[in-house]
């Protein structure tokens, strides 16, 4: 039950997110084929089931408060937008200032009072200031798991992030940043997060 319900959730997001509102025009003919599309600045918006397979690992509720790292072009900002609802935040951080543009402007099209997307702070690894986060969604490839993320974690907090090519599942369950329950969840190749 609570699967289907997850499953309508996202249904729903991917309808009223298109993805191909995310991409550039030269790709938006692509938009439904199940493969990692270029967007510029040597980044790429994920293939749908990858989205797919790491909401659903994600788990956002309503009113859940996300970080988005990695945001790209938005479009999982948005989506995840939709899944915590109006009473929930999504914050998207993309260190690509062109990116963080183009995706401002693509999520102006929306009506999204829940998100904002903000250019990465040089030498700052998240969004620390504004933490603890309920979830945080990661769309680019780490080489171990970052400490500094888990510690922006709240209590029960759950974080979905690729590691050295293996989707991982970590949920604190307690006070510190070694308080953690990590799962694995199968191969994948993404871009590697670059910590400035």
């Amino acid at each position: 039950m609570e699967s289907a319900r997850r499953r309508t959730s996202l249904a729903d997001a991917f309808s009223r997110v298109p993805r191909e509102r995310f991409l550039p025009e030269d790709q938006r003919e692509l938009a439904d084929v199940n493969v990692p599309l270029p967007i510029g600045q040597g980044q790429t918006n994920s293939q749908p089931s990858t989205v797919v397979d790491m909401l659903e690992l994600l788990d956002a509720q309503p009113g859940n408060r996300v970080l988005d790292l990695g945001s790209g072009s938005g479009w999982t900002t948005a989506l995840l937008a939709v899944l915590v609802g109006a009473e929930g935040q999504v914050i998207g951080v993309e260190r690509q200032h062109d990116l963080v543009a183009i995706s401002r402007e693509v999520l102006a099209g929306f009506d999204f009072a829940n998100l904002r997307i903000v250019e990465a702070t040089p030498g700052t690894f998240g969004l620390p200031a504004e933490a603890p986060f309920d979830r945080i969604l990661v769309s680019a490839e780490t080489d171990s798991l970052p400490t500094t993320l888990i510690e922006q974690l709240d209590r029960r907090g759950v974080m979905v992030i690729p590691v050295a090519g293996t989707m991982l599942r970590v949920e604190r369950i307690g006070p510190g940043a070694e308080d953690v329950s990590v799962t694995r969840h199968g191969r994948y190749s993404f871009v590697p997060l670059i910590e400035d």
